[in-house]
C-alpha cells in the first residue's frame, strides 16, 4: 500500500477534487477523499485483483465477482463478506471506468458493445447502493459516503476520466519539455 504521506496520494487528491469541485460542482471533501485513495491502492495491481474465489483464484470478472457476493445463493459466507465484496466491485467499476473505459470489454465481455459499459455502470452503482444498506454497527458511519457514491456514480466515473485526461497530459512529452525548462 501507497503510504498516507506519499506525494502520489496528494496529487490524486489534489487532482480529484479539483476536478470534481471545479467542473462537476461536488463539494464533498469524504467522497473525493474516497475516491482519490481508490487511485492510490489500485496503483498496486495486487489490489486491484486481491478478491478471490474459494479456491484461491483472483477474480477480474464483475460477473464472477457478483456471484461471490451472494450470501443466500453463492458462496459468501456472511453478510460482510457480500459487503467487502460489494465494496471492491464498486471501487473496481469505478476505477475503470473512470480511468480505463476503453479496457471495459477487456475485462468484462466476449463482445464488444455499449451496453457492457452501460452494465459494468449498474454493477458498481448497484453494489455501492448495498454497500450504504450496511448502516448498523461498525458501518454505520460510512453508509452515506457509499449511498452518495452510488447516486452519483456517473458523475464520479466521468471526474475519474477528467483525471485520467490531466495526467495524460502532465505525461505528454511537450509538457514535460516545457517542465524541465522552467525548472
Amino acid at each position: 500500500m501507497i503510504p498516507e504521506s506519499h506525494p502520489l496520494r496528494d496529487l490524486f487528491v489534489e487532482l480529484v477534487s479539483r476536478h470534481y469541485t471545479d467542473e462537476l460542482g461536488m463539494r464533498d471533501t469524504e467522497m473525493t477523499g474516497y475516491v482519490a485513495n481508490v487511485l492510490a491502492e489500485f496503483c498496486e495491481v495486487d489490489q486491484l485483483f486481491r478478491l478471490r474465489n474459494a479456491a484461491g483464484k483472483p477474480l477480474g470478472d464483475v460477473g464472477e465477482m457478483l456471484l461471490e457476493s451472494d450470501p443466500v445463493y453463492g458462496p459468501a459466507p456472511s453478510f460482510d463478506r457480500e459487503r467487502q465484496v460489494r465494496k471492491h466491485i464498486g471501487d473496481f467499476t469505478l476505477f475503470f471506468a473512470g480511468m480505463f473505459p476503453e479496457s471495459i470489454n477487456h475485462f468484462r465481455l466476449r463482445r464488444q458493445r455499449l451496453e457492457n459499459f452501460v452494465d459494468l455502470m449498474k454493477a458498481g452503482k448497484e453494489s455501492y447502493y448495498s454497500v450504504s444498506k450496511f448502516e448498523f454497527f461498525e458501518y454505520a458511519k460510512v453508509a452515506p459516503l457509499f449511498g452518495r457514491l452510488s447516486n452519483q456514480f456517473e458523475q464520479c466515473v466521468y471526474g475519474l476520466n477528467l483525471v485520467k485526461n490531466e495526467l495524460a497530459e502532465m505525461q505528454h512529452p511537450i509538457a514535460v519539455q516545457a517542465k524541465e525548462i522552467l525548472m
